[in-house]
This record gives C-alpha cells, structure tokens and sequence, in this order.
C-alpha cells in the first residue's frame, strides 16, 4: 500500500485493479438484485469479476468467451430439459456434452463454465426459458460494470518501465562480467569466486524471465487501450524483447565459461594458465561488458560506435588464439583449459555482435511504423480550419 500511494508501478496498478473489481462487483450486484429475481442475480457479480482482468484486452477477450460459454451452456440445459425432461440420467448427459464442448479453444479458461451455466439453468432454472432470460440479462449486466469500470480507469502504459527492467538487467550482466575480467587480470578466480558467479547467472537468468513476461503483458496492454501512446513506444518494446533475447543467449554462454572455471578449479589446473593469457582474457571480458552496457540502453546506440567495440574485442580475441600454444611458460593442462575459455569467449562475442545486427534490424523495421504513427496524431490534433480542404 505504501509503494503503490507513494509511486506508480506494479504495486499502485494491482491496487487500481483491485478497487476497480470491488466497485464492479458491487455495481453489478445491486442492479441484479433491483431487477432481476434472486436465483440470477450471483452471477452478475461473478462476471464482473470475469470482466476486470490486466488490460483491456484481456478482459474483452474473457468477456466474450464467457458469454459464449453462457450461451452454450443455457441453450443445452434448455434443449436436453424440453427433449428428454428433468432425470438424473439427463443431467449426467447434459454435464458430458457440457465438458465435451468446453474443450473448445476458442472458449479458452472460461470452456468450464459451459458445464457449471448449463447445470444451473438444468437444476435451478428446470430449462426454463424465462429463467434462461433472466440468466442472460444477469451475465450482460456483470460484463457491461466490469468492463465500464475497466474503461473508465483504463491500465497505465509501462513501455518506459520495460525499457528501465532491461537496462537494469544489462547493467547487471555487464558489472558481473566487469568482475570476471578483473578476476583474470589480477590472478586466477578462486572457488568462492566462481561460485558465486554461477549464483549470479541463476538469478539474472530468473531476472529475464519476469521480464519477459511483463513485455508480454505490455504487449497485450497496448490493445483496445484507451491512453495515448508516446513517440517511440512503437519500437520499444520490439526492441527489448530483442534485447532481453540477447541477454538470455549471453547467459548461457557465461553459464559455459564459469562452469569450465569450476571444473579446472577441482582439477586444480587454473593455476596453469600462463599470465599473458589470463590478462589477455580478462581485457577481454571487459570489452564485452562495455558492449553488454551499450546494448542494455534504451535509446539505440550509434552502430559505428557499436562495430568499432566489436572489431576491436575480435582482434584481441585473434591474438589470444594466436598465442595459445605458443606461451613458452604454459605447462601440459593449460592449452586444453586456454581452448576451451577462449571457445566460451568467441561464441560470447558472436552472441555481441549477432545482437548488434539483430537491435539495429528492429530499429529499422520498427521506424517507418513510429513515423506514420506519429504523423496520425499529428493530423488528429491539427487545429481546425474554417473551411474544408480543398
């Protein structure tokens, strides 16, 4: 409660979501019981509930599948009680069809409530059709309050804070790697060390799946949503997905090379590496880190900026290569260990660049979209003239 009164964010939005739904409910409630006979009434409620979900597309979507689902289920009660009448045997008929048909996908979450609808018009209602009537105008009021009260209070727009989430995670990734180089360049990473690298690529990588589904849900957000968008937001979250996939493929890479740390520490063979070669591959990783901390920006980075980076991570990583079996001091273990953190860092640095090609690639496709959009709003608030155009 605190968090969500003194800024906006996640917090504050599930409070509105919450107060939206109570009001919806009671809303719905008190018309039903106004108008409608008391067997009815709960379900106007209920689908109010049903109504009110994250983003309003969301919610016309659950809308439309319950009442489908209403529909259904009070058209089969109404059928199988005037054809067959009211039996035990009926209603166990009447409940197998129900669940056969609300394995529909269209239907979605809500398949189950053709079963639970029809055995209220079956049981309560005996298939009438007034009842049947009553039971419809009920479910229509809920889903008209919950989707008043959803519109009237549309959900904020979080594009900026899914852009933050991904700088945030890219902020992390480079420092953590920014640590790997300068335990390279000082001396040998020990076991405490590693350790707690591997903890740290489990919680990043934890980290970008909370974050993709929050893009996901952002995504669907921007969908029948009243609220104004802003200039870039069509690009954005393409690119921090694009970002976030990125990310993901680095971690795994880094996953790779700390495991091939932990594995030469119980072998006791990362004493071997030769010094040249671990101050070689810390300046490295520290490249890298720089590119992950451009790449993690919301705001694109100059591309030629980006490839110099690049290039020049990829010419030290040709004169590691070009030294790894040539160090007089290296002893017999060491080239294996060398091939193996140098295989880890050239398949991090594709990963870089691969990322680079596929950023600017979005940028581009996604920029002519962001320009009519805005050339639409532009003509939407152009101040009226006195007369037609002509």
């Amino acid at each position: 409660m605190r968090r969500a009164v003194r800024s906006s964010g996640s917090e504050r939005d599930d409070l509105l979501l919450t107060g939206k739904t109570v009001v919806a409910a009671t809303v719905a409630w008190m018309l039903a019981h106004h108008f409608l006979p008391p067997t009815v009434s709960t379900f106007a409620p209920f689908t109010a509930l049903v109504a009110v979900q994250a983003t309003v597309y969301r919610s016309f979507r659950e809308s439309v599948q319950y009442l489908l689902a209403m529909s259904l289920g009070a058209t089969l009660a109404a059928a199988v009680a005037a054809t067959l009448g009211l039996h035990a045997w009926t209603l166990a008929l009447l409940t197998l069809i129900a669940l056969r048909i609300g394995r529909v996908r269209r239907l979605g979450q809500q398949g189950i409530q053709v079963a639970v609808v029809g055995l209220f018009a079956f049981s309560s209602g005996e298939g009438r059709i007034d009842y049947i009537g009553h039971l419809a105008v009920s479910v229509v009021l809920g889903a008209l309050c919950g989707l008043a009260a959803h519109l009237a209070l549309a959900p904020a727009r979080r594009t900026s804070h899914r852009q933050q989430d991904v700088a945030h995670l890219y902020d992390g990734l480079s420092r953590r790697t920014e640590d790997l180089a300068g335990a390279f360049a000082a001396s040998a990473p020990d076991a405490e060390q590693v350790r707690q690298w591997r903890q740290d690529w489990r919680g990043l990588s934890a980290d970008c799946d909370r974050i993709r589904g929050s893009i996901d849900v952002e995504e669907e957000n921007a969908k029948l949503n009243p609220r104004r968008s802003f200039d870039g937001d069509a690009q954005a979250l393409p690119r921090a997905r694009e970002a976030l996939t990125v990310a993901q493929r680095c971690l795994d890479h880094l996953r790779s090379l700390t495991r091939t740390l932990d594995f030469a520490l119980a072998d006791e063979e990362l004493d071997t590496l030769p010094g040249t070669f671990r101050s070689g591959l810390g300046s490295l990783l520290r490249r890298a880190s720089t590119v992950m901390e451009e790449l993690g920006k919301p705001s694109p980075t100059g591309d030629d900026r980006l490839t110099e980076m690049l290039d020049a991570a990829d010419n030290e990583l040709g004169t590691l290569e070009r030294q790894e079996l040539t160090a007089p001091e290296a002893r017999p273990p060491a080239p294996t260990l060398q091939g193996t953190l140098l295989t880890d860092a050239s398949r991090l640095l594709a990963e870089l660049r691969w990322g680079r090609q596929a950023l600017a690639a979005v940028s581009t496709a996604e920029a002519p979209r962001a320009q009519a959009h805005a050339r639409g709003q532009a003509l939407g608030t152009r101040p009226t003239r006195r007369g037609p155009d002509r």
